[in-house]
């Protein structure tokens, strides 16, 4: 690393520290992303082959810290353990994004095999690589395709096991987790218009179709078009917001 600038040799560090990858991978990765970090933290993760090595009797310790002591899953009380150990908040959005990588089932638990072959992706096997991970697996929440992958993620694995609709109050909840990353205007007046005229639970359909419309349409809905094919949920809601003066009627 001596040849290199300061600048990039901090850029080096601070690679290696939140992948564990190699100085020669590092160096690698960082020139094809021309030093700028974030995309060399899309390359090195789209290509599982220079990922860091796991230790896999590493891995069975976490998940046996972790794991519940009637059944071997993880359980609610000891993601609340792992959240304290890691230093996050259970309720913030990154854990959305772990749980993500984990290809999670399901809100609130891991099976073994979701939880060591999600690390194991992610090349963590200890404690102190799982916190050098999570600004990393935040900032995949400005990633277009990412936060599109992670907010249809989110449908399946927070509704009830069985169900194929999302429940009222659990789809609020992460609608304003969301989109308080995704800045969407209108959330808390889609909220409220759910609870006065829907309160039933939502669809795939409707949970997808949402996120296209806050991406289509702009802000003054100016380009909204009642033709379209919208879920009539969201034409409704279009009308609500005329109606309640929070947008001009055309």
């Amino acid at each position: 690393m001596s040849k290199l600038g300061r600048g990039q040799r901090e850029k080096m560090q601070q690679f290696m520290t939140i992948t564990g990858a190699s100085d020669k991978v590092s160096l690698q990765t960082l020139k094809a992303s021309d030093w700028h970090l974030e995309g060399a933290f899309d390359i090195f993760y789209s290509q599982p082959q220079i990922q860091a090595h796991t230790d896999s009797r590493h891995l069975e310790k976490l998940y046996n810290r972790y794991k519940d002591p009637s059944v071997d899953m993880i359980l609610a009380d000891g993601i609340s353990l792992l959240c304290t150990d890691l230093k996050v908040d259970p309720q913030d959005i990154v854990m959305l994004v772990v749980s993500w990588h984990m290809k999670a089932a399901t809100m609130c638990e891991f099976s073994k095999n979701e939880f060591i072959d999600g690390l194991e992706a992610l090349g963590i096997d200890s404690l102190e690589k799982f916190r050098e991970k999570m600004p990393f697996m935040r900032s995949e929440l400005r990633d277009e395709q990412k936060f599109r992958e992670i907010y249809n993620f989110a449908f399946g694995w927070a509704k009830e096991k069985g169900q194929k609709s999302l429940a009222l109050d659990t789809a609020i909840g992460m609608w304003q987790l969301l989109f308080a990353e995704k800045q969407w205007p209108y959330v808390e007046h889609w909220c409220q218009f759910l609870q006065a005229r829907h309160n039933k639970a939502i669809s795939r359909d409707t949970w997808s179709q949402l996120l296209e419309f806050a991406r289509a349409v702009d802000s003054s809905l100016s380009n909204y078009d009642a033709e379209g094919a919208w879920p009539y949920l969201i034409d409704e809601f279009v009308e609500y917001l005329k109606e309640n003066g929070v947008i001009k009627s055309s």
